[in-house]
């Protein structure tokens, strides 16, 4: 074979040589305002069971399976459906899949293309047009292959870019589990809140009846008037109103949380029983660390890093484009001599492409980039300032709810003394009924107060470790290496975790 031209070996190397140039900006993640502490207070039952300090970033860890916080066995099974069946979940789970094979689209720009297309024809040209008449063979087997060589680093950047959208969806993936896992244990706390809502009622129920015997006899015996009676029938039909109404409200959460575990709802029962503990203790790191455990702060500060990438992609449309060419294989006219080596016939050069005039096209394709990067920084630190702000409340929340059944205990008590007074007056004829109409019903609004406030107490702890990222952190986001293994392996039950 003939020895290869110069200038095609010189621009072999000056493509090797340019392949490290990569102009545009070098990533940093953008900073972020962080306080050195929260302004809210954990409740004092939280700071009691801490012996409360503010603890150091690795202190203040949410342990994996947050739910099982709550120690509750039933709520553990349902919680551990929802990675598995929840249909929102595992539609996030593939389109995480469907992000990682994007990045071997782009890589695959890093290498030549190699295609062959062999042929076999036969043909008769018209006389009419001056051609030799009589049929003719045509036997081709060509084999081309082109390379654009990464001179500027686009193709580098590019994957790059979509390794870090895969990452995006990684973090919206875990997102997505902590948010239908978080959405399903509140509603499993506000179905609980209405059994001991339904109990409660229940219990009056009992007791307006007996109310309603007590006016009876006393009606009976001449001590009190039919208006008595009228009004303890009028409160027993309410209570059992409100009873039978109930009934709705639980169906349909006991349905929510099948949806959330991904089974229809006749396949779920979950039994009934009134909430008694309230929330247990949540643990809290310094705000540096919620940088680190909330996914979607994670999924912000890697679209910014994307959007890093595509400055320099537009950056490097400013250079000229080389395409190595060649193409070889073997021609003939007849199928006996097509396999031979004087058929052979090849074709190799390189192609040098620049744009010269596009009316400020790429000049304005990088000022949208850089837009576009800064709109991406600020929607960073937004994420930020909005994940601070969600813990405050829930700790401001939940410091304020515990105060506050403080005092509601108090007032149970107080109504259930006022109730028993009033009981005892009426009974010795020294108050109307309705003394005691007027404390039955301030000690049922006084217990469903208490009920309300301790389920929406455990609501709240839920959402405070939700807002503190549930146990995630981004040691558990896959790095870019990690994507590129894994983009023709079989989709993971799991999201590979990085190895430190």
């Amino acid at each position: 074979m003939r020895r290869m031209k110069p200038w095609v070996a010189a621009a072999l190397a000056g493509a090797l040589g340019l392949a490290g140039c990569t102009p545009g900006p070098k990533y940093k993640q953008p900073a972020a305002v962080v306080p050195p502490a929260f302004k809210e207070e954990p409740p004092a039952d939280f700071k009691e069971a801490q012996g409360w300090k503010q603890a150091q970033p690795n202190d203040g860890q949410l342990k994996g399976k947050w739910w099982e916080i709550y120690n509750d066995p039933e709520l553990n099974a349902l919680e551990e459906q929802v990675a598995i069946d929840n249909q929102n979940v595992l539609q996030a789970e593939a389109q995480y899949r469907e992000a990682v094979a994007a990045v071997k689209i782009v890589r695959s720009g890093l290498y030549p293309t190699v295609s062959t297309a062999p042929s076999i024809t036969e043909s008769r040209s018209s006389p009419n047009v001056g051609a030799l008449p009589g049929m003719r063979s045509s036997f081709s087997l060509p084999i081309s292959a082109s390379w654009e060589p990464d001179l500027w680093g686009n193709i580098r950047r590019s994957v790059t870019a979509a390794a870090a959208q895969a990452q995006v969806s990684a973090a919206d993936l875990e997102n997505a589990r902590l948010l239908y896992q978080s959405e399903l244990a509140q509603d499993y706390f506000v179905l609980h809140g209405l059994d001991g809502d339904i109990d409660l009622l229940t219990r009056t129920v009992k007791s307006y009846s007996e109310y309603l015997e007590l006016t009876h006899n006393r009606f009976a015996g001449g001590v009190a008037s039919d208006l008595d009676v009228a009004q303890a029938e009028a409160q027993l039909y309410a209570a059992q109103t409100e009873l039978v109404d109930f009934g709705v409200t639980r169906a349909q959460m006991e349905h929510a949380i099948a949806v959330l575990a991904g089974k229809p709802p006749a396949a779920v029962t979950v039994a009934a029983k009134s909430l008694t503990a309230p929330p247990p203790p949540v643990p809290i790191a310094l705000p540096s660390a919620l940088l680190e455990r909330r996914p979607d702060i994670a999924a912000n500060e890697r679209l910014t890093a994307a959007a890093n990438e595509q400055i320099g992609i537009a950056q490097a449309a400013f250079f000229p484009a080389l395409t190595l060419a060649a193409t070889a294989g073997l021609q003939a006219s007849r199928i006996t001599t097509w396999i031979s080596w004087p058929s052979r016939f090849f074709s190799v050069g390189p192609t040098l492409a620049e744009t010269i005039f596009d009316a400020g096209r790429r000049r304005a394709q990088v000022t949208q980039n850089l837009a576009a990067y800064d709109a991406a920084v600020a929607a960073y630190r937004q994420s930020v300032l909005t994940a601070f702000q969600q813990v405050e409340d829930s700790l401001s929340t939940l410091r304020v709810l515990a105060a506050e059944s403080v005092v509601a205990d108090e007032s149970v008590k107080s109504a259930d003394r006022a109730l028993a007074v009033s009981t005892a007056q009426y009974k010795a004829g020294t108050t109307a009924y309705l003394t005691v109409l007027t404390a039955q019903g301030t000690a049922l609004a006084a217990e469903r107060t208490q009920i309300d406030l301790l389920t929406r107490r455990l609501e709240a702890s839920v959402q405070l470790m939700v807002n503190l990222g549930g146990g995630w952190d981004t040691s558990q986001l896959p790095t870019k290496q990690d994507i590129v293994k894994t983009v023709n392996q079989p989709p993971p039950a799991a999201l590979p975790a990085k190895t430190q």
